[in-house]
C-alpha cells in the first residue's frame, strides 16, 4: 500500500466510523421507543382488563350491600373516568388509574362488614381475579419503567443525547404510583 492509499483509508476511516456511531445510536433509539410502546400496551391491557373485572365486582356487591350505593358509585365513575382516557399516555392517565385503585380499596374495605358476601362464590372468584390482575398491572408496570428508565438514560447521556436532540428523541414519562395511600395492593382476603 502506497502512503496515498494509507491516508485515503485513514480519511475514510475518521468519516465513516462517526456516521456509522450515530446510525447504531439512532437505530437503538428507535428500537428503545419501540419498546417502550410494545410495554406500555402490557401495561394499558392488564389496567382495561382490571376496568372489566369492576362492573362485575360492583353487581356482586350490589346485590348483597344495596347500601353501599355511594361506594359503588365511586368505584363505576372512577372505572369510568379511567377508561375514557385508555389512549392516553402514563402522564395523564396516573391520576385516573389512582383514583380507580384507592375506590377499589374502599369497596374491599367495605365488604369485610358482610359475612355472607365474602362467602359468596362469584365474589371469592373476583377477588382472586383482581388480586391476580393486581400482581400482573405491577409487574407491567415495572417493565415499562424500566425501559423507559434505560431510554431516559440514554438520552441525557452523552454522545447519544446529541442523536437525541438532532431526531427529537424526547424522555418517556415513568408510570408511577404517587399517592401513598394507593402504593399498597388492594388487600382481599379470601
Amino acid at each position: 500500500m502506497t502512503a496515498m492509499e494509507i491516508v485515503i483509508a485513514v480519511v475514510v476511516a475518521l468519516v465513516l466510523l462517526p456516521l456509522l456511531s450515530v446510525v447504531v445510536m439512532y437505530n437503538r433509539f428507535v428500537r428503545q421507543r419501540t419498546l417502550i410502546d410494545s410495554s406500555w400496551g402490557g401495561v394499558d391491557v392488564e389496567l382495561t382488563r382490571r376496568h372489566e373485572l369492576i362492573p362485575n365486582l360492583v353487581a356482586t356487591v350490589q346485590g348483597y350491600a344495596a347500601h353501599e350505593k355511594d361506594v359503588l358509585a365511586a368505584l363505576a365513575a372512577a372505572r369510568e373516568a379511567a377508561s375514557a382516557h385508555k389512549a392516553d399516555a402514563p402522564g395523564p392517565r396516573q391520576a385516573l388509574e389512582e383514583q380507580v385503585t384507592r375506590q377499589l380499596a374502599t369497596v374491599l374495605a367495605r365488604v369485610e362488614a358482610y359475612p355472607e358476601l365474602k362467602a359468596s362464590t362469584n365474589f371469592l372468584q373476583l377477588q382472586t381475579e383482581l388480586t391476580n390482575t393486581e400482581d400482573r398491572i405491577a409487574a407491567a408496570r415495572r417493565f415499562y419503567n424500566l425501559n423507559v428508565g434505560a431510554y431516559n438514560t440514554r438520552v441525557a447521556t452523552i454522545p447519544s443525547n446529541l442523536v437525541a436532540s438532532i431526531w427529537n428523541f424526547e424522555p418517556r414519562d415513568f408510570f408511577e404510583i404517587t399517592d401513598a395511600a394507593v402504593r399498597q395492593v388492594p388487600r382481599v382476603a379470601p
